[in-house]
């Protein structure tokens, strides 16, 4: 097998026994990066020689004797919307296209800390504002598995690198489902953790009260190393989490005889492909033959998230980007006339379509009139949501439902439709409003060869038990090992 097809925990294994080192690792990967990121465009950023040179220091400590971590010497990307010292950071916005930060988000000093080797930045939606990577100001990411397909949003640079083997695993975030549904776009695990686990800081803002960081890996397993990695208390990010992180490790392990699996019908509407919906209940069986309870459940209030979303993250988009104003840092054009030129013309030549919209979006329903017809009641709405799933986890353990209502659609087949383009997140955007974890997993393909995902949801703090439902599906198929022809 080719080294880019393995996973973490079998290269692990690998650099311990010295059987291969992780400048080998490196070189594969940036060798993949350069042979297919032309067409697949993953990546906005590749840092090939500070790449080599921290895998050149993990070799070293190998050869050492230290004691090292899952991540030690493991090449992963990073969705270009963390904070990297003196590297660009550009969100895939014009806006930002030449800022490098002075310093390191949390999630990011926390994987070098472990000794993961950054290889680059990956390609994602403007400011991570859609559900395609069609509006990143620089490139639109193909999908592995069919270059005229989308790879999903807005972390599809970070799910497009891990199928094509271009990185073993990168970091993306989840505001409405993007890290879930491109990760089941393109076949890969995608995990969104309760909301607080992971810090925020340096992760550039797009709706505060929704975005969290996750991972994006070829299996669970390596999702439960990572998230072991960048979990924890942060006091840098006042929204963090205050509690011990478990072994997450320890809970790929075991049996779920017992476990009580909710399958709500809200998720099995028109509109849901029929392979889809086939996969996601053919899943469902092999989740009782190996012992666990699966029952039909009721979250009634589902079909008011994708409205309660977008009114909630635009108008939170609307203040996290009014300080792209062409004062601080970022874009700025040249010879304004006035300050109110150097605003509005800095803000029209540095943002795209899509950022457009969202702001104005957000800024009509926070504006005197609206506030109370479409901002507050949201938020009443929001609540109700959350109430659905605390009612749910009242008899059963978790959720299994499908990621996205379709495998993936064609580049431009609805990027002049923003609804349709909207509804693709409507089975992953009540998680987020309710700030609870969630998974998603490779089930099956569809007649035309393309990748389709389910997701495991679970309440609060909850990573422990659906990465254990995770990892055992995958104990008993192998939709996971599959691979693009590239």
């Amino acid at each position: 097998m080719k080294l880019y097809n393995l996973c973490i925990h079998e290269l692990h294994e690998k650099l311990k026994k010295k059987e291969v080192s992780s400048i080998e690792l490196t070189e594969a990967v940036l060798e993949r990066i350069e042979r297919l990121d032309e067409t697949l465009h993953a990546f906005i950023t590749v840092t090939a020689e500070d790449a080599l040179s921290a895998a050149k220091d993990a070799d070293a400590r190998i050869s050492s004797g230290d004691e090292l971590t899952p991540l030690t010497g493991i090449p992963i990307s990073i969705k270009d919307i963390f904070c990297t010292k003196d590297i660009p950071t550009t969100c895939a916005s014009g806006i930002l296209k030449d800022f490098i930060p002075p310093y390191d988000s949390t999630v990011v000093k926390r994987l070098k800390e472990a000794g993961a080797v950054i290889v680059g930045k990956n390609n994602m939606d403007e400011f991570a504002m859609g559900s395609s990577t069609e509006n990143s100001a620089f490139n639109i990411t193909k999908n592995p598995w069919s270059p005229d397909k989308i790879p999903g949003g807005s972390s599809g640079g970070s799910a497009a690198a891990v199928a094509a083997g271009e990185s073993f695993a990168s970091v993306g975030t989840d505001t409405g489902g993007s890290v879930r549904q491109p990760a089941a776009l393109c076949g890969v695990v995608g995990m969104k953790p309760t909301y607080g686990r992971i810090s925020r800081y340096g992760m550039i803002a797009f709706a505060s009260s929704l975005d969290q960081a996750g991972p994006v890996t070829k299996d669970v397993k390596d999702a439960a190393i990572i998230l072991g990695v960048i979990a924890g208390h942060d006091p840098l990010d006042s929204t963090s989490i205050n509690k011990p992180v478990p072994n997450y490790l320890e809970s790929v392990q075991g049996d779920i005889k017992g476990l009580k699996i909710g399958i709500p019908k809200e998720y099995f509407i028109e509109g849901v492909g029929k392979e889809v919906a086939d996969a996601v209940k053919d899943a469902a069986l092999a989740m009782e033959k190996e012992g666990a309870v699966v029952k039909e459940v009721s979250l009634p209030h589902t079909e008011y998230a994708v409205a309660t979303y977008y009114v909630v993250a635009t108008a939170e988009a609307s203040s996290n980007l009014a300080r792209y104003d062409g004062v601080k840092y970022g874009y700025r054009i040249d010879e304004p006339n006035d300050l109110m030129d150097m605003y509005c013309r800095t803000r029209d030549e540095g943002f795209g379509a899509e950022v457009k919209r969202r702001i104005m979006l957000g800024t009509y329903v926070l504006s005197a009139g609206y506030y109370d017809a479409y901002y507050k009641k949201a938020c009443e709405v929001r609540t109700l949501i959350r109430n659905d799933f605390d009612e749910v986890f009242k008899v059963v353990d978790l959720i299994l439902a499908p990621t996205s209502p379709t495998p993936a659609f064609g580049i431009g087949e609805k990027k002049n439709d923003p609804l349709q383009m909207y509804l693709s997140d409507i089975f992953t955007i009540p998680c987020n409003l309710a700030g609870l974890p969630g998974i998603s997993i490779p089930c099956g393909f569809s007649e035309e060869g393309l990748p389709i995902g389910m997701q495991f949801i679970g309440r609060s703090l909850a990573e422990d038990l659906i990465l254990k439902a995770g990892a055992c599906y995958q104990g008993i198929t192998d939709w996971h090992l599959m691979s693009p022809s590239l």
